[in-house]
Protein backbone atom coordinates (compact mmCIF):
# COMPACT_ATOMS: atom_id res chain seq x y z
CA UNK A 1 0.00 0.00 0.00
CA UNK A 2 1.50 3.57 -1.27
CA UNK A 3 -0.90 6.13 -0.16
CA UNK A 4 -2.63 5.79 3.05
CA UNK A 5 -5.40 8.44 0.94
CA UNK A 6 -6.10 8.27 -2.60
CA UNK A 7 -8.81 10.81 -3.86
CA UNK A 8 -10.33 10.50 -6.87
CA UNK A 9 -12.39 13.61 -8.36
CA UNK A 10 -13.55 14.22 -5.44
CA UNK A 11 -16.24 16.58 -5.19
CA UNK A 12 -18.74 18.34 -2.75
CA UNK A 13 -21.59 20.60 -3.89
CA UNK A 14 -23.67 22.89 -1.44
CA UNK A 15 -26.49 24.43 -3.80
CA UNK A 16 -24.85 25.88 -6.36
CA UNK A 17 -21.61 26.05 -4.63
CA UNK A 18 -18.80 23.78 -5.30
CA UNK A 19 -16.59 23.24 -2.10
CA UNK A 20 -14.63 20.65 -2.89
CA UNK A 21 -14.23 20.46 -7.21
CA UNK A 22 -12.98 17.07 -8.36
CA UNK A 23 -9.81 16.63 -6.27
CA UNK A 24 -7.61 13.69 -6.39
CA UNK A 25 -5.25 14.01 -3.68
CA UNK A 26 -2.30 11.55 -2.79
CA UNK A 27 -0.90 11.11 1.02
CA UNK A 28 2.24 8.58 2.00
CA UNK A 29 2.01 6.62 4.67
CA UNK A 30 4.57 8.14 7.18
CA UNK A 31 4.67 11.53 5.69
CA UNK A 32 3.17 14.63 6.87
CA UNK A 33 1.09 16.13 4.16
CA UNK A 34 0.77 20.23 4.06
CA UNK A 35 -3.18 21.17 2.90
CA UNK A 36 -2.52 24.97 1.90
CA UNK A 37 -5.61 27.13 0.39
CA UNK A 38 -6.66 30.42 1.83
CA UNK A 39 -9.76 30.56 3.85
CA UNK A 40 -12.83 29.42 2.26
CA UNK A 41 -10.85 27.13 0.04
CA UNK A 42 -12.49 24.18 0.86
CA UNK A 43 -9.51 22.11 2.93
CA UNK A 44 -12.51 21.95 5.67
CA UNK A 45 -14.57 20.05 3.78
CA UNK A 46 -12.09 17.87 1.89
CA UNK A 47 -10.82 16.98 5.38
CA UNK A 48 -14.64 16.22 6.90
CA UNK A 49 -15.36 14.07 3.58
CA UNK A 50 -11.89 11.97 4.39
CA UNK A 51 -13.32 11.58 8.10
CA UNK A 52 -16.18 10.36 7.12
CA UNK A 53 -18.25 13.72 8.61
CA UNK A 54 -19.70 14.75 5.90
CA UNK A 55 -20.49 12.45 2.41
CA UNK A 56 -19.19 13.44 -1.05
CA UNK A 57 -21.46 14.43 -4.11
CA UNK A 58 -19.66 12.49 -6.11
CA UNK A 59 -15.70 10.58 -6.52
CA UNK A 60 -14.19 8.30 -4.72
CA UNK A 61 -11.78 8.00 -1.22
CA UNK A 62 -9.86 5.40 -0.48
CA UNK A 63 -8.52 5.05 2.62
CA UNK A 64 -4.94 2.25 3.63
CA UNK A 65 -5.40 1.29 -0.09
CA UNK A 66 -8.94 0.27 0.51
CA UNK A 67 -11.71 2.28 -1.48
CA UNK A 68 -15.44 1.98 -2.30
CA UNK A 69 -18.41 1.30 0.91
CA UNK A 70 -15.34 -1.17 2.23
CA UNK A 71 -13.30 2.27 3.03
CA UNK A 72 -15.41 3.50 5.79
CA UNK A 73 -14.89 0.83 8.12
CA UNK A 74 -11.14 2.34 7.87
CA UNK A 75 -12.31 5.87 9.31
CA UNK A 76 -11.62 4.15 13.43
CA UNK A 77 -8.36 4.58 12.11
CA UNK A 78 -8.85 7.66 11.70
CA UNK A 79 -8.47 10.42 14.36
CA UNK A 80 -9.04 14.74 13.59
CA UNK A 81 -9.59 18.46 15.07
CA UNK A 82 -11.44 19.71 12.65
CA UNK A 83 -12.24 23.39 13.51
CA UNK A 84 -11.99 23.96 17.04
CA UNK A 85 -11.66 21.07 19.74
CA UNK A 86 -15.19 20.40 21.46
CA UNK A 87 -13.95 20.49 25.32
CA UNK A 88 -15.96 20.97 28.66
CA UNK A 89 -14.66 24.08 29.65
CA UNK A 90 -15.85 23.17 33.22
CA UNK A 91 -13.93 19.60 33.22
CA UNK A 92 -10.16 19.30 33.68
CA UNK A 93 -7.86 17.98 30.64
CA UNK A 94 -8.03 14.28 32.45
CA UNK A 95 -11.80 14.01 31.72
CA UNK A 96 -12.10 15.14 28.92
CA UNK A 97 -9.85 13.20 27.65
CA UNK A 98 -11.26 10.29 29.59
CA UNK A 99 -14.83 10.64 28.29
CA UNK A 100 -13.42 10.19 24.88
CA UNK A 101 -11.92 7.34 25.81
CA UNK A 102 -14.84 5.89 27.19
CA UNK A 103 -16.72 7.01 24.09
CA UNK A 104 -14.43 4.27 22.11
CA UNK A 105 -14.43 2.12 24.86
CA UNK A 106 -10.92 2.78 26.13
CA UNK A 107 -10.78 1.32 29.55
CA UNK A 108 -6.62 0.56 29.98
CA UNK A 109 -4.97 1.99 32.93
CA UNK A 110 -2.88 5.48 33.13
CA UNK A 111 -3.81 5.63 29.37
CA UNK A 112 -5.30 9.10 29.55
CA UNK A 113 -1.98 10.48 31.58
CA UNK A 114 0.36 8.72 28.88
CA UNK A 115 -1.62 10.88 26.38
CA UNK A 116 -1.36 13.90 28.11
CA UNK A 117 2.22 13.66 28.44
CA UNK A 118 2.61 13.19 24.59
CA UNK A 119 0.85 16.18 24.15
CA UNK A 120 2.80 18.24 27.15
CA UNK A 121 -0.10 18.02 29.63
CA UNK A 122 0.69 15.68 31.92
CA UNK A 123 1.22 18.78 34.72
CA UNK A 124 -1.93 20.17 33.61
CA UNK A 125 -4.04 17.00 33.73
CA UNK A 126 -6.07 18.24 36.62
CA UNK A 127 -6.69 21.80 35.28
CA UNK A 128 -9.92 23.44 34.40
CA UNK A 129 -10.02 23.69 30.38
CA UNK A 130 -11.42 26.86 31.53
CA UNK A 131 -8.37 27.85 32.45
CA UNK A 132 -5.95 26.69 29.67
CA UNK A 133 -4.67 29.25 27.12
CA UNK A 134 -5.40 28.72 23.35
CA UNK A 135 -2.49 26.38 22.44
CA UNK A 136 -3.13 24.04 25.70
CA UNK A 137 -6.65 23.68 24.33
CA UNK A 138 -5.54 22.81 20.40
CA UNK A 139 -2.85 20.52 22.03
CA UNK A 140 -5.45 18.59 24.54
CA UNK A 141 -7.59 18.54 21.08
CA UNK A 142 -5.03 16.83 19.93
CA UNK A 143 -4.66 14.37 22.17
CA UNK A 144 -8.35 13.80 22.05
CA UNK A 145 -7.84 13.35 17.79
CA UNK A 146 -4.62 10.35 19.47
CA UNK A 147 -7.25 8.34 21.54
CA UNK A 148 -7.53 5.23 20.11
CA UNK A 149 -3.83 5.04 18.37
CA UNK A 150 -4.94 6.29 14.53
CA UNK A 151 -3.16 5.70 11.82
CA UNK A 152 -3.87 8.92 10.02
CA UNK A 153 -4.62 12.42 12.10
CA UNK A 154 -6.17 15.10 10.48
CA UNK A 155 -5.67 18.48 12.13
CA UNK A 156 -7.17 21.67 10.27
CA UNK A 157 -5.74 25.15 11.07
CA UNK A 158 -4.15 23.68 15.01
CA UNK A 159 -1.69 26.94 15.07
CA UNK A 160 -4.46 28.97 13.98
CA UNK A 161 -4.43 32.07 16.49
CA UNK A 162 -1.62 30.80 18.71
CA UNK A 163 1.56 32.86 19.53
CA UNK A 164 4.78 32.05 18.41
CA UNK A 165 5.58 29.80 21.34
CA UNK A 166 2.42 27.66 20.80
CA UNK A 167 3.35 27.36 17.05
CA UNK A 168 6.45 26.00 17.89
CA UNK A 169 4.98 23.34 20.51
CA UNK A 170 2.33 22.34 18.04
CA UNK A 171 5.18 22.12 15.54
CA UNK A 172 7.72 19.70 17.93
CA UNK A 173 4.67 17.37 18.57
CA UNK A 174 3.74 17.05 15.08
CA UNK A 175 7.27 15.82 14.19
CA UNK A 176 7.62 13.70 17.46
CA UNK A 177 4.42 11.80 15.76
CA UNK A 178 6.09 11.10 12.65
CA UNK A 179 9.24 10.43 13.57
CA UNK A 180 8.30 8.44 17.11
CA UNK A 181 5.17 6.94 16.12
CA UNK A 182 5.43 6.98 12.37
CA UNK A 183 2.02 8.78 12.08
CA UNK A 184 0.51 9.98 8.85
CA UNK A 185 -0.42 13.50 9.24
CA UNK A 186 -2.93 16.27 6.98
CA UNK A 187 -2.53 19.19 8.15
CA UNK A 188 -4.02 21.93 6.57
CA UNK A 189 -3.29 25.64 6.99
CA UNK A 190 -2.73 29.20 4.97
CA UNK A 191 0.23 30.10 6.62
CA UNK A 192 3.01 28.38 4.37
CA UNK A 193 6.02 29.57 6.21
CA UNK A 194 4.23 27.25 8.76
CA UNK A 195 3.88 23.98 6.88
CA UNK A 196 7.61 24.30 5.13
CA UNK A 197 9.15 23.56 8.65
CA UNK A 198 7.19 20.38 9.22
CA UNK A 199 5.50 18.80 5.80
CA UNK A 200 7.05 16.45 2.99
CA UNK A 201 4.12 17.20 0.26
CA UNK A 202 2.12 20.02 -0.07
CA UNK A 203 -1.29 20.47 -1.85
CA UNK A 204 -2.69 23.84 -3.07
CA UNK A 205 -6.55 24.15 -3.00
CA UNK A 206 -7.83 27.03 -4.70
CA UNK A 207 -11.59 27.78 -4.58
CA UNK A 208 -12.41 24.39 -4.42
CA UNK A 209 -9.92 22.37 -6.99
CA UNK A 210 -6.40 21.43 -6.22
CA UNK A 211 -4.27 23.43 -8.41
CA UNK A 212 -0.76 21.46 -7.27
CA UNK A 213 0.98 18.81 -5.22
CA UNK A 214 4.21 18.40 -4.98
CA UNK A 215 6.93 17.26 -2.86
CA UNK A 216 9.27 19.75 -0.32
CA UNK A 217 12.07 19.23 -2.77
CA UNK A 218 10.04 20.38 -5.53
CA UNK A 219 9.04 23.64 -3.53
CA UNK A 220 12.83 24.08 -2.90
CA UNK A 221 13.28 24.37 -7.07
CA UNK A 222 10.88 27.05 -6.95
CA UNK A 223 11.93 29.11 -4.36
CA UNK A 224 15.25 29.19 -4.13
CA UNK A 225 17.30 32.29 -4.05
CA UNK A 226 18.94 32.95 -7.71
CA UNK A 227 21.42 35.63 -9.20
CA UNK A 228 19.65 38.15 -11.67
CA UNK A 229 21.96 39.44 -14.01
CA UNK A 230 20.74 42.20 -16.49
CA UNK A 231 22.95 42.53 -19.39
CA UNK A 232 22.45 43.77 -22.79
CA UNK A 233 24.20 40.86 -24.18
CA UNK A 234 23.05 37.40 -22.79
CA UNK A 235 25.09 35.73 -25.66
CA UNK A 236 28.07 36.83 -24.90
CA UNK A 237 27.57 36.75 -21.31
CA UNK A 238 26.52 33.06 -21.09
CA UNK A 239 29.75 31.67 -22.65
CA UNK A 240 31.54 33.63 -19.76
CA UNK A 241 29.10 32.19 -17.43
CA UNK A 242 29.58 28.67 -18.28
CA UNK A 243 33.62 29.04 -18.06
CA UNK A 244 33.01 30.04 -14.26
CA UNK A 245 31.98 26.95 -13.83
CA UNK A 246 27.56 27.72 -13.77
CA UNK A 247 25.82 24.78 -15.68
CA UNK A 248 22.61 25.78 -13.97
CA UNK A 249 21.42 28.74 -15.30
CA UNK A 250 18.26 30.16 -17.29
CA UNK A 251 17.56 32.48 -20.17
CA UNK A 252 14.86 34.41 -18.94
CA UNK A 253 14.48 37.36 -21.71
CA UNK A 254 16.92 39.42 -24.25
CA UNK A 255 18.62 40.87 -21.56
CA UNK A 256 18.08 38.79 -18.06
CA UNK A 257 19.97 35.35 -16.82
CA UNK A 258 18.90 33.43 -13.83
CA UNK A 259 22.12 31.73 -12.05
CA UNK A 260 20.79 29.26 -9.78
CA UNK A 261 24.23 28.23 -8.20
CA UNK A 262 26.72 29.96 -5.94
CA UNK A 263 24.33 32.91 -5.08
CA UNK A 264 27.29 33.81 -2.17
CA UNK A 265 29.74 34.55 -5.04
CA UNK A 266 27.82 37.61 -6.41
CA UNK A 267 30.92 39.94 -6.74
CA UNK A 268 33.39 37.68 -8.04
CA UNK A 269 31.11 37.08 -10.85
CA UNK A 270 30.38 40.94 -11.47
CA UNK A 271 33.70 40.88 -11.88
CA UNK A 272 34.42 38.21 -14.38
CA UNK A 273 32.00 40.00 -16.32
CA UNK A 274 33.61 43.55 -16.36
CA UNK A 275 36.53 41.38 -17.13
CA UNK A 276 35.40 39.80 -20.22
CA UNK A 277 33.88 43.20 -21.48
CA UNK A 278 30.04 42.34 -21.18
CA UNK A 279 28.10 45.18 -20.08
CA UNK A 280 26.32 44.48 -16.81
CA UNK A 281 23.18 46.85 -15.68
CA UNK A 282 22.73 44.75 -12.73
CA UNK A 283 23.11 42.09 -10.47
CA UNK A 284 20.90 41.15 -7.49
CA UNK A 285 20.41 37.64 -5.37
CA UNK A 286 16.59 37.48 -5.74
CA UNK A 287 14.82 35.72 -3.01
CA UNK A 288 11.45 34.04 -4.07
CA UNK A 289 9.31 33.65 -1.02
CA UNK A 290 7.08 31.16 -0.33
CA UNK A 291 4.06 33.57 0.39
CA UNK A 292 5.00 35.44 -2.55
CA UNK A 293 4.97 31.66 -5.01
CA UNK A 294 1.62 30.95 -2.97
CA UNK A 295 0.07 34.33 -3.53
CA UNK A 296 0.64 34.05 -7.28
CA UNK A 297 -0.53 30.36 -7.70
CA UNK A 298 -3.65 31.18 -5.97
CA UNK A 299 -4.28 34.71 -7.85
CA UNK A 300 -7.59 35.08 -9.54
Amino acid sequence: MKYVVDTHGLTKIFGKHRAVDCVSLHIKRGEIYGFIGKNGAGKTTFMKMVSGLSAPTSGEIALFGVSGREAEKYHSRIGNLIEQPGLYEGMSAKENLHLKCLALGIHEKGYEEKLLGDVGLRDAKKKKVKQFSLGMKQRLGIAMALAGRPDLLILDEPVNGLDPQGIAEIRDLLLKLKFEKNMTILISSHILEELYKVADTFGVIHKGVLIQELSKEELDQKCRDYTEIKTGDTEKACPVIEELGYHNYKVITADCIHLYDRVAEIGKLNMELAKQGCMVESLQVVQDKLEEYFLELTRD
